[in-house]
Parts: C-alpha cells; structure tokens; sequence
C-alpha cells in the first residue's frame, strides 16, 4: 500500500507512519463512519466508507448505526449530518472547510428576502447554512431539484437560493418561474466557456458533461448535465470514450476507477490556475482527518432550535426524493 507523505507541519511523535491503518483502527475503535463527497482528496475517498454526493451523504447520513460521522467534506454537509443525527458525534477535519456558494446567502440578508416575499415557498440548494436551512420549506440537491419543483403546485410561488445558476437551470426544466438568491459557488464559475469550445475543437469525439452550478454559457455547451452522481454514471453508460468535465475535478477519481479505459479531462478555468479545485474541500487533509478522529475533534454542534427548524425541511426533501 502506497504510504502518503507527511504534511510539513506533522512530526513523527503526532503522526503514525501508517496513516491508512490507523484510521482503520480508531474507526473501529469509535464505531465511526466516514462519509466523504467527490471532490475531496483520491486518498481520502479511497479510505471512505461511503463516497457519495450531498443527497446520497444526507441519506447514509441519516440511516448509519455509528456512533460517530466523520465528515470529509464542507462545513454544510456535516451540519446537515448533525441536523439528522442530535445524538451522534459529528466530527469534520477542518473547521475551516466552508463553502463559497453557502457564504453567499448571510442568513439576515436571507431572511429580509424571503420577507419581501411572503407567499412564496422556500425551495433551498442543500449548500448553505442551518440557519438557511431553517427558514426554508424544502431543500433540495442538484440530484432531484427538478424532481421536487415538479411535485410543487403550478399556482404556488416559490423562492430558491441560494445558487442562481441551479435556480436557472431548474427553471429551465421545469417550465416555473422562481424568484432566486443571486448567489453562486466560485469553483463553478471559473469555467470559460471559450476555453472550453477550444477543448472541443482539440477533442472532437469528446463529449462535454456539466454540473448545473456552471454558468448558462458553459451549459450551453454541454453534451449532458446532472449532479455529480449523474456524471458518474453518464460517463459510464456513454458509448464515448473521451469526457470534457466541467465540475470539481475530485470526481474524476471516481470516472477512472469506474471506467480506467475511457479519458477524462478536466474542463479549464479562466485562468491559468488551479481555480477548478475547490480551495475548501481542498483544507481536509488524510493527516486532519486521522487527528480529528484521535482528539474527538473539531466536532459540530448546532443550537436545538436551529437543528429542529433545519430538519423539517430536509425531512421533506427526503420524502419527496424516494
């Protein structure tokens, strides 16, 4: 098994050599689940009990018999983890793991929106804060936004946030009108629509494939759009052996182990930089994720009456998406 090096700030006296086997032992030592999403680091989705996008991670989330989540992730998805399980110790290995799109919708400016509009229903991304989630109606994931703004009657207003790109995208299909958060997740952003025409033109029989957090003009160009979990299984199914992604390019980890024979590449930022990375989910290290699991900590705690109002809707949304 292939050892990963030390980070510069571990020492050999805080540190084991065998990070992978002991993880696997306080694991057990703790009864711990490891819940990781797609874009985190290969070798922390290769050491993960589950590897899973936000809807499938709420899911697993709310159905493990652990004692504790570990939550390779972002700041929302372990809250989301905590919101669904009071009782259990939800650790995340940094704390400073947040999310630009969930930085976008400051819940007082949030709740002065959904003020200006009061008849209108609030249909939430799953990627923002408890405290959006708790004055929300229903959340929802890129995997079944459509699905769920379909079951909403056609006379019924609705407010969705906080990502205006999703919100276009799911009117688009849907047919409905909604009034949105002009919010927007950076990672998602970055692709140039240009560069990636250029990629095509380099790469003829590629087939383009997009999250619906790109931007209306990367869409456009899009041989296919789904979440995560979506691509995953696109690339699989396609009769094409070249794929242009445009998302975090973490899930292209997964496409290889999937399908090794078929070539992946990651769709090119407006600069030249690593801008297609997501600088937060980035922060978990295999390192941070053994010594959260030794110390106990950081652990996420949320006030009852924030959890209590965050878990009504996310209730909803699971009952809208079986």
């Amino acid at each position: 098994m292939l050892i990963p090096p030390l980070s510069p700030a571990a020492t050999p006296d805080s540190l084991p050599y065998d990070l992978f086997g002991a993880i696997q032992a306080l694991k057990q030592e703790l009864n711990a689940v490891i819940l990781a999403h797609y874009y985190q680091d290969p070798d922390i989705q290769d050491i993960a009990d589950f590897i899973g996008d936000s809807l499938e991670l709420s899911r697993k989330a709310a159905a493990t018999p652990a004692d504790v989540i570990v939550f390779a992730g972002v700041h929302f998805m372990a809250e989301t983890a905590k919101i669904l399980n009071p009782n259990k110790l939800v650790l995340l290995p940094d704390l400073d793991a947040g999310c630009s799109l969930a930085d976008s919708c400051p819940p007082d400016a949030f709740a002065r929106f959904k003020a200006a509009h009061p008849e209108h229903l609030v249909i939430s991304y799953i990627n923002c804060t408890a405290e959006i989630k708790a004055m929300s109606d229903i959340i929802c994931t890129s995997s079944n936004a459509v699905r769920i703004v379909n079951q909403i009657p056609a006379d019924q207003p609705i407010i969705f946030g906080p990502d205006r790109n999703l919100g276009n995208y799911v009117s688009q299909q849907t047919g409905r009108e909604m009034v949105l958060w002009q919010g927007s997740c950076m990672v998602h952003e970055t692709f140039s629509e240009k560069k990636l025409v250029q990629l095509k033109m380099l790469h003829p029989n590629a087939e383009a494939i997009a999250h619906p957090e790109c931007e209306p003009a990367v869409l456009r160009q899009a041989n296919y759009i789904g979440s995560t979990t979506a691509l995953l299984k696109y690339v699989q199914q396609s009769q094409s052996q070249q794929f242009i992604v445009a998302t975090e390019p973490g899930i292209i980890h997964q496409m290889q182990k999937a399908v090794p024979d078929k070539q992946f590449i990651p769709a090119p930022p407006l600069n030249q930089c690593a801008c297609n990375e997501c600088p937060h989910m980035r922060l978990n290290t295999l390192e941070k994720l053994y010594l959260c699991m030794k110390h106990r900590a950081p652990e996420i705690t949320l006030p009852e009456t924030v959890r209590l109002a965050a878990l009504r809707p996310i209730q909803r949304m699971l009952e809208m998406s079986t």
